[in-house]
């Protein structure tokens, strides 16, 4: 049997003895290993065939069979090619979609000092099991959830956990009793130890931890789509419905007229690949993939495709505060001296770019002034800072740290104020004392500086500095400056100093803090990133709305939210007991909550899940950032999930589609941006490929059932196919950004591709493609036009329609003649190239046999050109009469 050990303030520290080897391999028996369970990656084939589940794979697979039947293998290998690159890509996405998990296997400790058989040694921590003591000390990773039975002075960073950028100080409370539901007498795994020493007692290993529970809910599938799955899904829909029901119409004409079986079968399939747009999947791809490498000029690194267009898609950015709108670094920002002088201290990590600043002062006499304040902030402090080629790194406690780096702001470097005044003596900090003090030999004299609790050391000093001079205190007025700070969600420290004779006494004291002059507070605070607030700006504009959640206490998420340039009412802010009400109440009660609130304080992990979805609920298109193991469920099954990269946790990076590699908020309004740009391409790939799609099957609806023969042979559809849609579309997806894409409101969530605008463009092109075609046809026959030489006019120009149509498609508002030539080069290569291969494929024996293709007279080609240019009339025609498409969309 184990025997449980603590120090008994009474009669004093209790026999260890711990469990027995016995014990101990029976307990793991019995309750597993302490690790996070990995899960069970599917199979590279699974992922692979995975990724043909879409209603418009399948039409492309039987189109392809189909081809493959009626000898027309250079169309279905085309579309296997097109099918292997988009699973191959779809494939390496979702690669890393079971890692997020295995991540969390990062945070363990690969080894844990316990107590067993009444000796102390050192174990893997995955044989750790309930009931083993276990011995902590700073620097180290609490390796299972732990009831603390002895403390010594420690410090616990759990942002990880709760996304509170303060350390949580650790206490037996009680030891004597059950403690279980004090967190500050647990200590839970993965958090990191930053002070002191413990012991205590292992109550759950593995997945019975709180770590583990969010390691379970990350594991599970994501309950959120990429809207533009969604879209593509519907999209997909469409096409089959509208092909097939084509199809039957036609098929049903042809054998009213008597049309052979064989030549009905030949067209329907010509039409349905033509019509099919197989090369959408692979246009998506590219566009994605250039907005991608676009990001990562942003340090906008995407780790899921489709998360480029659903970050354009976001209508909400649901933020974590710390270490995302917050540097993640406790700074300290105010001082205020006792006669109310206020002064500012920069927040930069390069501490010798920072200064001391005053309002109407002169820098030097603002360093002047905070110079008897920094100076005892530097010198009762026992932490250190180090300057290497990655810039300036802390050691010791977050408080003495951000003392020091506050007093080389403004010109104090600790070894330079520590040789000036010796150390002869020093008080450490202890939570029951609420002040360290220090004392250094100071000429003839032996200085006393102090740091600590306003009122700890207000109670120590009878007078105050005032300019320069010692007068009576007024500690009222101290307290209310105090006061005035706290509501801003500062941390408050405050700062005294006195002096002795040194008369060789070496026995210093706390006899010795009386008669101090008070020397006035420090205020401290993770800072905003200097960017955050022009970066909310830049998303409001954008129709994108931010919401803060943190575990902070409502004053502080407050003050932050209004430094980060967040804008709300009192109504808006609410706190994680009022979540856990409205849940309790139902989701209909969560949603309306949500629905008004943008600030959220004293969020649990599990609540920002809860919100997420909540708000998702409520038709919001949703972002999360975040950057600890905290974020993770909530990154997880968000429409898109942003983590930070420099500081955030292995977890959250394998859990979000995105990570941000600078940390800084204005990159993923850069994503934004560059999302929306992504999306606004594979609109104008779908409307050229739709729009041409259309018009060849009013050119064939408007033709048999008039009584005339087939407009195009099934192998000139294919063709007509392969050199209009074959490479335009892919370069058309690599359109630049237009500049306007910030300035726009976000589409409405449930916006689908074919809204009017779509709509209203392709049955502009639809008809005077299709009706153009049909005319020509019609007119050629008339005129005593062989069947052949009409076919092959009729080819020429719907050659030229379709490249026009791709040409046009460059911009929904703008007009083509105001964008530069240069600004897709590739585009127009292409459609150079694709005419110039047509033109080719007509004195070329064996394609001209083929396609019963002929030679054309210069005259005729013109007269095909000018045809075609009608398009490109048309459409300006629509842009110019049309100055605001995209609000004519929006208001649809």
């Amino acid at each position: 049997m184990a025997v449980l050990a603590f120090k008994d303030p009474l009669d004093g520290p209790t026999v260890v003895h711990g469990l027995t080897t016995q014990e101990a391999t029976e307990r793991l028996q019995r309750f597993g290993p302490n690790v996070l369970p990995q899960p069970n990656p599917p199979s590279i084939l699974s992922i692979f065939l995975h990724q043909f589940r879409s209603p418009l794979i399948y039409i492309l697979l039987i189109a392809a069979a189909v081809s493959l039947v009626v000898s027309e293998p250079e169309d279905a290998v085309f579309i296997g090619i097109v099918l292997l690159v988009n699973g191959v890509i779809g494939s390496v996405r979702e690669y890393s979609a079971g890692r997020a998990a295995m991540a969390l296997r990062n945070l363990e400790q690969p080894r844990a000092t316990v107590i067993r058989d009444g000796r102390t040694r050192e174990i893997e921590s995955r044989l750790l099991v309930p009931d083993d003591i276990v011995l902590l000390e700073a620097g180290g990773r609490v390796p299972a959830d732990l009831m603390l039975i002895e403390t010594t002075d420690l410090l616990c960073d759990e942002s990880l956990l709760t996304g509170e950028s303060l350390p949580v100080r650790k206490s037996v409370e009680h030891p004597s009793t059950d403690t279980a539901g004090s967190k500050a007498a647990r200590a839970f795994a993965g958090t990191l130890i930053i002070r002191g020493r413990a012991t205590g007692v292992v109550v759950a290993t593995g997945l019975a931890t709180d770590i583990g529970a969010i390691a379970a809910e990350i594991g599970k599938a994501s309950i959120s789509q990429p809207p533009l799955m969604i879209r593509l899904s519907r999209f997909s829909t469409v096409i089959a419905w509208t092909v097939g029901a084509a199809s039957l119409v036609l098929i049903g004409f042809g054998l009213l007229r008597g049309l052979p079986w064989n030549d009905l079968f030949l067209m329907s399939v010509g039409l349905a690949v033509s019509a099919i747009p197989e090369g959408l999947p692979i246009a998506i791809s590219i566009a994605l993939a250039v907005s991608m490498r676009r990001m990562a000029k942003h340090n906008v690194i995407v780790r899921r495709m489709p998360a480029v267009e659903s970050l354009g898609s976001c209508t909400m950015i649901a933020t974590d505060k710390t270490g995302t709108l917050t540097l993640n670094e406790l700074t300290v920002t105010d001082i205020r001296l006792p006669d109310g002088t206020d002064l500012r201290l920069d927040a930069h990590a390069d501490l010798d770019a920072c200064e001391v600043r005053g309002s109407h002062m002169d820098p030097e006499d603002a360093r002047a002034r905070a110079e008897r304040l920094l100076r005892a902030a530097s010198l009762p402090n026992e932490g250190s800072l180090i300057s290497d080629q990655a810039g300036w790194t802390g050691i010791g406690d977050t408080v003495d740290v951000a003392l020091l780096a506050a007093a080389h702001k403004g010109g104090l470097t600790h070894d330079k104020v520590r040789k000036a005044y010796p150390l002869l003596s020093r008080i450490p900090y202890e939570p029951d004392l609420k002040f360290a003090a220090s004392f250094h030999q100071a000429g003839e004299r032996v200085g006393i500086f102090v740091k600590g609790a306003a009122e700890t050391l207000i109670d120590m000093a009878d007078r105050m500095d005032v300019a320069g001079h010692a007068v009576v205190i007024d500690r009222g007025r101290l307290l209310a400056q105090k006061e005035e700070m706290a509501a801003r969600g500062l941390r408050v420290l405050a700062f005294a100093e006195g002096e002795i004779r040194s008369d060789g006494e070496q026995n210093f004291g706390r006899r010795h803090l009386v008669d101090l002059v008070f020397l006035g507070f420090a205020g401290m605070q993770d800072p905003v990133r200097p960017e955050v607030p022009r970066a909310i700006r830049d998303a409001r504009t954008a129709g994108v709305e931010v919401a803060m959640l943190t575990g902070d206490d409502p004053r502080t998420a407050e003050a932050i939210a209004r430094q980060a340039g967040l804008e709300f009412g009192s109504d808006q802010v609410t706190t994680g007991d009022s979540v856990r009400q409205a849940e309790a109440a139902g989701e209909n009660q969560l949603d309306e909550l949500t629905r008004r609130t943008r600030i959220y304080a004293r969020v649990a992990p599990a609540q920002k899940l809860a919100i997420v979805l909540s708000m998702a609920r409520n038709g919001h298109f949703v972002a999360v950032t975040g950057d600890g193991v905290n974020d993770a469920p909530a990154l997880k099954h968000a429409h898109v999930g942003v983590a930070m990269g420099r500081k955030g946790t292995e977890v959250a990076k394998e859990s979000a589609d995105i990570v941000v590699t600078d940390d800084n908020f204005a990159s993923i309004v850069s994503g934004i941006r560059e999302g929306r740009t992504a999306y606004s391409n594979i609109r104008k790939v779908i409307l050229m490929l739709a729009a041409t799609g259309a018009a060849e099957m009013l050119l064939f609806l408007l033709a048999i059932p008039l009584g005339l023969p087939m407009p195009l042979l099934p192998v000139q559809l294919l063709w007509l196919n392969l050199v209009t849609n074959g490479i335009q579309d892919v370069a058309l997806a690599g359109e630049k950004p237009e500049g306007d894409e910030l300035s726009r409101p976000p589409r409405r969530p449930k916006e689908p591709i074919f809204d009017r605008l779509m709509i209203r463009r392709i049955i502009q092109s639809m008809l005077v493609i299709g009706v153009g075609g049909f005319v020509l046809f019609y007119w050629l026959l008339a005129q005593g036009y062989e069947l052949s030489q009409a076919r092959n006019l009729l080819l020429l120009l719907f050659v030229m329609f379709e490249n026009a149509q791709t040409l046009a498609c460059r911009s929904e508002r703008q007009s083509i003649f105001r964008m530069s030539l240069l600004g897709n080069p590739a585009l127009i290569v292409c459609v150079i190239v694709a005419q110039a291969v047509h033109i080719s494929a007509m004195y070329v024996p064996w394609l001209r046999d083929t396609l019963e293709l002929g030679p054309i007279s210069l005259l005729e080609w013109a007269c095909m050109l000018l045809a075609a240019s009608s398009l490109i009339i048309v459409s300006e025609l629509d842009k110019a009469f049309a100055q605001k498409p995209f609000a004519t969309r929006q208001s649809a």
